[in-house]
């Protein structure tokens, strides 16, 4: 019932002052550029353009800030690992998302998007790093699971599997997605449903 009532942008923070006022309970969608993340937000929302997904890796350079039924706010956060996106942009972002993460006292978890049809990227590993330092939970979603065959899908689900149990921040369950094809869609709504205040 949550997805199915409005969910619109609200708000969007290039810096740490200009974030807004802290009041509903706040889950974060994180991840490499082009891994998927606005394609994952539309299909959670079943609205196709909530949040644009651009063609260009490394666009989305700002918090954007959703409230979905005034109960749950989703954070679209920008993406990282982007190697032709300049040094010192890449370096403003992770910033930004470090003080994002260890200072928002109502981000409930962040999402980790992971390609499952890539190997995990160093830069994937530093994010988890990232995550684990400012001691917020997180929780590794495999996007593009369409375009993978079971056996190599299983074989990644394993992996992460392994990687994320290294990490004293990570929850345990991974979530298998394809915003393509639904899969997953309801599973990562259902878990999401949980974190957000009770329908009134």
């Amino acid at each position: 019932m949550l997805f199915a009532r409005e969910c619109r942008f609200f708000y969007a923070a290039q810096r740490l002052d200009q974030l807004p006022e802290a009041v509903l309970p706040e889950i974060a969608f994180a991840g490499r550029s082009n891994v998927g993340k606005s394609s994952l937000i539309n299909a959670l929302t079943g609205r196709r353009t909530l949040a644009r997904a651009s063609s260009t890796p490394g666009r989305t350079k700002q918090l954007n800030f959703f409230d979905l039924a005034e109960r749950l706010v989703l954070v679209d956060m920008p993406g990282y690992g982007y190697a032709q996106a300049a040094k010192s942009v890449k370096e403003d972002w992770q910033g930004l998302m470090f003080n994002y993460l260890r200072g928002r006292t109502t981000l409930e978890r962040v999402f980790l998007l992971l390609d499952a049809r890539v190997e995990i990227k160093d830069s994937d590993v530093a994010a988890m790093k990232l995550l684990d330092r400012a001691a917020v939970l997180f929780q590794a979603v495999l996007t593009k699971c369409n375009s993978v065959k079971p056996a190599a899908l299983a074989a990644k689900q394993a992996e992460v599997r392994a990687l994320v149990g290294r990490h004293p921040a990570a929850y345990p369950a991974i979530v298998s997605t394809s915003a393509e094809t639904g899969r997953g869609i309801e599973t990562l709504r259902a878990t999401i449903t949980r974190l957000a205040l009770p329908a009134s």
